[in-house]
């Protein structure tokens, strides 16, 4: 996966001094490097029985979508607070300073759906955290797919156990 990790771009000091952000967009704007992740992420999880595949906004969009049209399945949108139409289900999570909240339609999973979790990057683990609890308060989440690991945030362990869990690109974050 080198090849893949070399497209990703990095960013000194931002968003504050300090951190050095991985931008994917010089990965996914490269149509072969998009077909890559979205292959390797689809074989890995191909024998998984996936009903629905759900992203975060707005990156987990980015990969989600594709990876469920190749599994052949329904995409689920996890949101921020109010900007879903219908009714919600929502639960507010812990961050470094203070909450925040994600959201996704009341009916949006059948009860005891096989639910595959799709982001861009894990790192402390908080939003992805967050989203197993949203979609296992109705279905359950088999298996969750990150672009790019960031190592040593604790985010891999904020995850549930039991469940299959993939990152293509792993960055040594302290």
């Amino acid at each position: 996966m080198q090849e893949i990790k070399d497209k990703i771009r990095n960013i000194k000091d931002f968003p504050k001094k300090g951190i050095v952000f991985r931008d994917i967009t010089t990965a996914i704007k490269d149509a072969e490097t998009m077909k890559k992740i979205i292959d390797y992420f689809v074989e890995k999880f191909k024998d998984q029985k996936i009903d629905y595949v759900a992203g975060p906004e707005s990156r987990g969009f980015i990969f989600g979508m594709p990876v469920a049209y190749q599994l052949g399945c329904g995409f689920i949108p996890i949101r921020k607070p109010g900007k879903l139409p219908a009714e919600t289900i929502s639960i507010e999570y812990d961050l470094e300073y203070g909450t925040d909240k994600i959201e996704m339609h009341k009916d949006a999973i059948e009860p005891g759906s096989r639910v595959l979790l799709m982001d861009d990057l894990l790192a402390t683990g908080g939003t992805a955290a967050a989203c197993v609890d949203l979609i296992n308060s109705v279905g359950k989440v088999v298996g969750a797919g990150f672009m790019i690991e960031l190592v040593g945030l604790g985010g891999m362990e904020k995850l549930p156990s039991d469940i299959q869990i993939e990152t293509m690109v792993k960055f040594d974050e302290n």
